[in-house]
């Protein structure tokens, strides 16, 4: 038992738990900071952070699969999923998750320093009002406690902490944003190859031909997506700091302070200086990453810090108040069964490299305890605990985004690879009628080539080469020197690739379970997983690619998708297939996960349907918050990470208030 008392605990470095580190100790709380993954990642100091990234970058470098967790620690003691992992289920021996669904879970997050942030591609579009009133307004899944309107004072901050570059008024829901509002940052300029995409676009929509769906012309409409990387600041944008605001009773944004880690406090911006919004370099060194420099690689890691990850948030806290302890795996919390207040949270400490199996077990007290692991980190750690769960919501109603991706190749030369990750995405399907029916979904536009369905350009020089996945011929007369070359530069450049995110409504048998027969190498429960895609989602996969299948034509983009191809092993090479339609028309499609895991701790205005109250609080723990996208009842339509962001701030000023 540790003999401090924190003001605050809070389980996890992802952002949920680094903004809310930074927000409570900016507040003068005494906040206790426990990480799962190694010292060197979350290292203040800026030199050894600076040496610790660049061996992430080598180790990017040398992997062969560039997968989203690929530069970052495996680590036993604290393990993360992984996407080479997924295998058709059942799958128990395979990864970090136990797959015991009719089909595997197929996305993965980071369980260390900087937690997803690390590796994500930074879009920050916002929810849509109708998101929150799917019930409602579609007669499908559940409504939210709060509306839009009640968050935008929380997105507003969410836009700033992370640094939102963007254009508001092309957004599909302009006219929700504060009168005169603006992103701290100018777009990112769209790539050349949304350009020549979106020519394309235009000429089918003002076609003869245009993309129909029972008949009717449909319009696609393209927007400039919101991002978290670094751009031109706005000198419109007005705002400086967020700050507990103790008279209001609030948090608020400032224009005229700024948090002085120096002086430990808030400091009144001089009267003669004029103020311009300063992006947020690299965390060794402010002036790197000033910029995006368009290298593509924002999945999994951007090699400037240009993009947003939230150790920039972390080192913005009071050192002076925040204690941090690494290498430190929660597994539990205590409570008292009288008075159900939760009196301590349980962690195991390990020592990198000892292979044996010992640990340290050290309870933690406090008098706020916050989880802010992931989706399925705090479901796990919950049931473990046997708490906060009289509603038996706990782990139910696991949600992600799916992608059905769709690949070909342009007329004429686009370059993908000059830009971040994505720019621009297809808006128009985001909040349509047939919502009552089947998925909406957004359509980024990806800037990567057909790297994710076909592992290019590794699996063009392959091709060219005349070689299978074993390495053996398969034609006599392979391509090389200048012949190699030329198809390559031809081949690549026109490569596009479209991913249609799909809304997956919540259903409580897709869940996160425990089973004592399931344990990882220090003795805490690996995730079990059963998850399905219903009839909604699977009508949604075939709307989206007949609308692709129209455009692509019209637009002359030769088609290369092929769902359900299968290895020389005689397996699906995704093993993530549905099929939909009767007689002829029924067809397979593929989905990907997009790692937008949410859902598992929904919050709600009932304590029998709900596991926390519009504030994330749990109905059955006054003193136990839960941040993170498991909270989010419903996906809706957009990257997560800004919501959660935005209601990360909302439960920070509930924490302020309570204390």
């Amino acid at each position: 038992m540790e003999n401090i008392e924190y003001d605050v605990i809070i389980v996890g470095s992802g952002i949920a738990g680094c903004v809310m580190a930074k927000t409570l100790t900016q507040a003068g709380k005494k906040v206790l900071l426990l990480e799962a993954g190694l010292t060197a990642g979350i290292n203040l100091d800026k030199n050894g952070n600076y040496y610790n990234y660049v061996d992430y970058l080598n180790t990017y470098y040398k992997a062969g699969a560039k997968v989203p967790n690929s530069p970052y620690p495996k680590i036993k003691d604290a393990p993360s999923p992984d996407v080479l992992d997924i295998q058709a289920t059942p799958s128990v021996n395979h990864g970090y998750f136990v797959q015991e669904g009719e089909l595997p879970f197929a996305s993965d997050c980071l369980r260390g320093p900087g937690g997803t942030t690390m590796h994500w591609l930074g879009s920050t579009p916002r929810m849509l009002p109708n998101d929150f009133q799917m019930e409602t307004k579609y007669k499908v899944a559940v409504d939210w406690p709060i509306t839009y309107d009640d968050l935008v004072p929380y997105y507003e901050m969410a836009e700033l902490e992370i640094g939102v570059a963007g254009d508001v008024s092309v957004q599909p829901d302009a006219h929700k944003y504060t009168k005169g509002y603006e992103f701290p940052m100018k777009k990112i300029p769209q790539s050349y190859l949304d350009g020549k995409f979106i020519a394309l676009v235009d000429n089918v929509n003002n076609s003869k031909t245009p993309v129909k769906i029972k008949g009717e012309k449909v319009t696609i409409g393209l927007t400039s997506t919101p991002q978290g990387r670094n751009s031109v600041p706005n000198e419109k944008y007005p705002y400086i700091d967020i700050m507990w605001d103790p008279e209001q009773q609030k948090l608020v944004k400032t224009t005229q302070m700024y948090w002085s880690g120096k002086d430990h406090a808030f400091k009144e911006l001089d009267k003669k200086d004029k103020y311009q919004y300063m992006p947020v370099g690299a965390v060794w060194d402010p002036n790197t990453g000033q910029r995006c420099e368009g290298n593509a690689s924002c999945v999994p890691i951007c090699p400037v810090q240009a993009k947003y990850n939230a150790l920039k948030s972390l080192a913005k806290a009071d050192e002076s108040k925040l204690t941090i302890k690494t290498q430190a795996v929660a597994s539990r919390v205590l409570y008292d069964k009288k008075t159900n207040l939760i009196t301590g949270v349980a962690y195991k400490t390990y020592v990198l490299g000892d292979d044996a199996i010992k640990y340290d077990e050290v309870v933690a007290k406090g008098k706020i305890y916050v989880l802010a692991a992931s989706a399925i980190e705090n479901a796990k750690i919950l049931l473990a605990s046997d708490a906060a769960n009289s509603s038996t919501q706990v782990g139910r109603n696991l949600m992600d985004h799916l992608c059905l991706l769709t690949w070909g190749l342009l007329p004429e030369k686009g370059y993908p690879f000059r830009g971040p990750g994505s720019t621009t995405n297809i808006s128009s399907f985001r909040d349509t009628k047939t919502r009552s029916d089947y998925s909406a979904w957004i359509c980024p536009v990806d800037n990567w080539g057909w790297g994710w369905p076909k592992f290019s350009p590794g699996s063009d020089v392959a091709n060219a080469l005349g070689l299978n996945k074993s390495g053996k011929p398969l034609f006599d007369k392979p391509l090389f020197g200048k012949k190699l070359r030329n198809h390559l530069s031809d081949v690549v450049p026109k490569q596009l690739l479209l991913h249609y995110e799909c809304e997956q409504l919540p259903h409580p048998d897709n869940r996160v379970t425990i089973k004592k027969e399931y344990k990882d190498a220090f003795g805490n429960y690996r995730p079990v997983i059963t998850y399905k895609v219903h009839d909604y989602e699977k009508k949604a996969f075939a709307a989206a690619k007949e609308i692709n299948d129209q455009l692509f034509k019209e637009a002359n983009i030769k088609d290369f998708t092929k769902y359900g191809e299968k290895g020389e092993n005689g397996r699906y090479e995704n093993p993530d297939i549905v099929t939909w339609g009767e007689g002829k028309e029924k067809k397979e499609y593929n989905f990907w996960g997009a790692g937008h895991i949410v859902g598992t701790h929904r919050m709600g205005d009932k304590k029998e349907t709900s596991v926390v109250d519009k504030n994330l609080r749990t109905w059955d723990h006054k003193n136990l918050y839960l941040a993170g996208c498991g909270n989010m009842p419903t996906l809706g339509t957009s990257n997560p990470t800004l919501t959660m962001l935005a209601l990360t701030f909302k439960a920070a000023e509930a924490i302020l208030k309570d204390l």
